[in-house]
Protein backbone atom coordinates (compact mmCIF):
# COMPACT_ATOMS: atom_id res chain seq x y z
CA UNK A 1 0.00 0.00 0.00
CA UNK A 2 1.03 3.59 -0.56
CA UNK A 3 -0.55 7.03 -0.75
CA UNK A 4 -0.29 10.44 -2.34
CA UNK A 5 -1.89 13.68 -1.19
CA UNK A 6 -3.28 16.15 -3.72
CA UNK A 7 -5.08 19.48 -3.43
CA UNK A 8 -8.60 19.41 -4.89
CA UNK A 9 -7.75 22.32 -7.20
CA UNK A 10 -5.04 20.32 -9.00
CA UNK A 11 -5.77 19.04 -12.50
CA UNK A 12 -4.67 15.51 -11.57
CA UNK A 13 -7.07 15.36 -8.60
CA UNK A 14 -10.22 14.90 -10.71
CA UNK A 15 -8.47 12.50 -13.09
CA UNK A 16 -7.34 10.22 -10.26
CA UNK A 17 -10.70 10.46 -8.48
CA UNK A 18 -12.53 9.51 -11.70
CA UNK A 19 -10.20 6.71 -12.86
CA UNK A 20 -9.16 5.36 -9.45
CA UNK A 21 -5.61 4.86 -10.71
CA UNK A 22 -2.25 6.62 -10.65
CA UNK A 23 1.40 5.89 -11.21
CA UNK A 24 4.26 7.14 -9.08
CA UNK A 25 7.39 7.80 -11.13
CA UNK A 26 10.53 7.88 -9.01
CA UNK A 27 12.78 10.30 -10.84
CA UNK A 28 16.51 10.82 -10.88
CA UNK A 29 19.13 13.50 -11.36
CA UNK A 30 18.68 13.39 -15.16
CA UNK A 31 14.95 14.04 -14.77
CA UNK A 32 15.21 16.70 -12.02
CA UNK A 33 14.51 19.68 -14.30
CA UNK A 34 11.50 17.98 -15.92
CA UNK A 35 10.28 16.82 -12.50
CA UNK A 36 10.31 20.38 -11.22
CA UNK A 37 8.64 21.74 -14.36
CA UNK A 38 5.88 19.14 -14.19
CA UNK A 39 5.32 19.97 -10.52
CA UNK A 40 5.01 23.69 -11.20
CA UNK A 41 2.97 23.71 -14.42
CA UNK A 42 -0.59 22.39 -14.80
CA UNK A 43 -1.50 19.70 -17.30
CA UNK A 44 -4.77 21.57 -17.74
CA UNK A 45 -2.96 24.28 -19.69
CA UNK A 46 -0.32 22.32 -21.62
CA UNK A 47 1.06 18.86 -22.33
CA UNK A 48 3.91 18.93 -19.81
CA UNK A 49 5.38 15.61 -20.93
CA UNK A 50 5.57 16.80 -24.53
CA UNK A 51 7.06 20.14 -23.49
CA UNK A 52 9.78 18.38 -21.46
CA UNK A 53 10.41 15.67 -24.07
CA UNK A 54 9.25 12.89 -21.75
CA UNK A 55 8.32 9.68 -23.53
CA UNK A 56 5.64 7.52 -21.93
CA UNK A 57 4.75 3.85 -21.90
CA UNK A 58 1.54 2.17 -20.82
CA UNK A 59 1.62 0.66 -17.35
CA UNK A 60 1.40 -3.12 -17.05
CA UNK A 61 -1.52 -3.43 -14.60
CA UNK A 62 -3.39 -0.13 -14.82
CA UNK A 63 -4.54 2.14 -17.64
CA UNK A 64 -2.14 5.00 -16.95
CA UNK A 65 1.08 6.08 -18.69
CA UNK A 66 4.42 6.18 -16.95
CA UNK A 67 7.60 8.11 -17.76
CA UNK A 68 9.81 5.80 -19.82
CA UNK A 69 13.10 7.14 -18.39
CA UNK A 70 11.92 6.82 -14.80
CA UNK A 71 14.16 4.31 -12.98
CA UNK A 72 11.24 3.01 -10.89
CA UNK A 73 7.49 3.21 -11.42
CA UNK A 74 4.80 2.18 -8.94
CA UNK A 75 1.38 1.35 -10.40
CA UNK A 76 -1.46 2.09 -7.97
CA UNK A 77 -5.19 1.50 -7.64
CA UNK A 78 -7.08 3.79 -5.25
CA UNK A 79 -8.79 2.01 -2.35
CA UNK A 80 -9.79 4.96 -0.16
CA UNK A 81 -9.79 8.76 -0.19
CA UNK A 82 -9.39 10.66 3.09
CA UNK A 83 -10.10 14.38 3.30
CA UNK A 84 -7.27 16.13 5.14
CA UNK A 85 -8.07 19.82 4.88
CA UNK A 86 -5.97 21.39 2.12
CA UNK A 87 -5.26 18.00 0.49
CA UNK A 88 -7.03 14.69 0.06
CA UNK A 89 -5.09 11.49 0.65
CA UNK A 90 -5.46 8.80 -2.02
CA UNK A 91 -4.65 5.50 -0.30
CA UNK A 92 -3.83 2.88 -2.90
CA UNK A 93 -2.90 -0.73 -3.42
CA UNK A 94 0.37 -1.22 -5.27
CA UNK A 95 -0.46 -3.26 -8.37
CA UNK A 96 3.06 -3.43 -9.84
CA UNK A 97 6.55 -2.05 -9.33
CA UNK A 98 8.65 -1.70 -12.46
CA UNK A 99 12.41 -1.15 -12.34
CA UNK A 100 14.62 -0.41 -15.34
CA UNK A 101 16.90 -3.44 -15.82
CA UNK A 102 20.03 -1.28 -15.77
CA UNK A 103 19.42 -0.68 -12.05
CA UNK A 104 19.35 -4.37 -11.17
CA UNK A 105 22.71 -5.81 -10.09
CA UNK A 106 24.19 -9.20 -11.05
CA UNK A 107 22.42 -10.88 -8.08
CA UNK A 108 19.01 -9.59 -9.21
CA UNK A 109 18.86 -6.94 -6.49
CA UNK A 110 17.81 -3.33 -7.00
CA UNK A 111 20.89 -1.07 -6.80
CA UNK A 112 19.62 2.32 -5.65
CA UNK A 113 23.08 3.90 -5.83
CA UNK A 114 23.08 3.48 -9.63
CA UNK A 115 19.78 5.38 -9.99
CA UNK A 116 20.70 8.85 -8.77
CA UNK A 117 17.18 9.15 -7.35
CA UNK A 118 16.05 12.54 -6.12
CA UNK A 119 13.83 13.61 -3.23
CA UNK A 120 11.91 16.84 -2.66
CA UNK A 121 11.77 18.41 0.79
CA UNK A 122 10.65 21.89 1.82
CA UNK A 123 11.06 23.40 -1.64
CA UNK A 124 14.41 21.82 -2.49
CA UNK A 125 15.62 18.75 -4.39
CA UNK A 126 18.18 16.34 -2.96
CA UNK A 127 20.17 13.50 -4.47
CA UNK A 128 19.66 10.14 -2.70
CA UNK A 129 21.78 7.03 -2.68
CA UNK A 130 24.51 7.20 -0.07
CA UNK A 131 24.43 3.93 1.85
CA UNK A 132 24.55 4.50 5.60
CA UNK A 133 24.15 0.94 6.80
CA UNK A 134 22.34 -2.33 6.36
CA UNK A 135 19.26 -3.51 8.26
CA UNK A 136 20.40 -4.66 11.69
CA UNK A 137 23.79 -2.95 11.56
CA UNK A 138 23.06 -1.14 14.82
CA UNK A 139 22.86 -4.42 16.76
CA UNK A 140 25.35 -6.52 14.79
CA UNK A 141 27.98 -8.27 16.92
CA UNK A 142 31.47 -6.95 16.34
Amino acid sequence: MTYISIRKERYSYDIIKRTGEFCINLTNKDLAYATDYCGVKSGKNENKFEKMGLETEKCTKINVPYIKKSPVTIECKVKEIKELGSHDMFIAEVMAVNVDDKYIDETGRFDMQKCDLIAYSHGEYYLLGEKLGKFGYSVKKK
